[in-house]
Formats: structure tokens, sequence, C-alpha cells
């Protein structure tokens, strides 16, 4: 049995009924995501492989990679955690110090990639490096100069693909 578990229908995001597909429904998310363990399901996205980043828009689970079982999720996680381990703040200073002009996440992505060997899709290098840069950004370090490539819920939700950034000036002082 495949054991997705939705939202019951008007209950708000992430909070509220929710119904399987076995038959079993359950009030809040806690519960949900235990019976989604127990059958081997993500609790993220609580197999259905899809998340919800705002009403009516969807993409595939970030926790599963898509998948909706729990085999994957806790690989996906496993490898979250050995990239925050291979990849430290440092790493992305030294790259970022490398570039005069603006850079894109693409381009920190792929140099870190092959400065530790990695073929493509061995760690979530990409993602690991996102978070990095938008550490930096909130320090000041940085400065993102990319428009959202698409407004997904008004300007409240947006989506950037590959952003771009630049160094920030210090002051000599």
């Amino acid at each position: 049995m495949n054991h997705t578990i939705s939202p019951t229908p008007g209950a708000l995001l992430g909070d509220g009924a929710y119904a399987c597909t076995c038959g079993a429904s359950f009030v809040d998310r806690m519960p949900a995501e235990l019976h989604a363990a127990e059958n081997d399901r993500c609790t993220g996205c609580l197999g259905s492989g899809e998340e919800t980043m705002a009403p009516g828009v969807t993409r595939p689970c970030a926790t599963c990679a898509g998948s909706g079982g729990r085999r994957e999720q806790i690989i996906w996680q496993l490898a979250h955690s050995e990239a925050e381990q291979l990849i430290t703040m440092s790493t992305v200073r030294g790259v970022i110090a490398g570039f005069d002009g603006p850079f894109r996440l693409s381009e920190i992505a792929d140099t870190i990639r092959a400065g530790l060997d990695l073929p493509v899709g061995r760690l979530p290098v990409g993602p690991r490096v996102r978070d990095l840069l938008l550490e930096l950004q909130s320090r000041g370090e940085i400065t993102m100069i990319s428009a959202p490539d698409e407004l997904l819920d008004g300007t409240d939700v947006v989506l950037y693909r590959d952003p771009s950034w630049q160094r920030t000036p210090t002051l000599g002082i």
C-alpha cells in the first residue's frame, strides 16, 4: 500500500487534519509524520513526493528528492550532513575571494565541486553553497544583484534559478 498522506480539504497549509490513502486520519501533522515513517514514507512530504511552496505551487520534495520514500529521505539527509562537514564557510569565502566582479551560485558550486573532486550528484553541493552564500549576504559580506526569475505568490514567494552576488566593498577606515 502506498500510504500517501495529504491535508484534508479546507485545512491550512501545514496545520489541520490529514488523511492517508490507507484510510487512516490524523488530527494534526505529528501523528501523520509518525504514520509516514512507520510505513517507510518521507516525513517531509508525507509520501507524496511534492512539497507545497505556496497555495497551488508545488515542487519535488527536497527532503526525499521527490521520491516520497523514507530510505531516500535518510540518504539525502546524510548527504546534507556530509556536505555541511566538507563545505565550510571558509571554503566558500576562499572561492568568492577569487572573483573580482559578480559571481553566480552555479560558478561557486562548480568550483567547490571540482576542488573537492566530487562527481555531480554525489553531495548536495549547490544547496549547501546557496545556504552559505545567503548567510554571507545576511552578514553584509556579499550583496545579491539578481532579480527573481519568477514570482510564485505575488512578491511574497519568489524563485531564483541561478542568482548572482558580488562582494560588498569594505570601508578602509
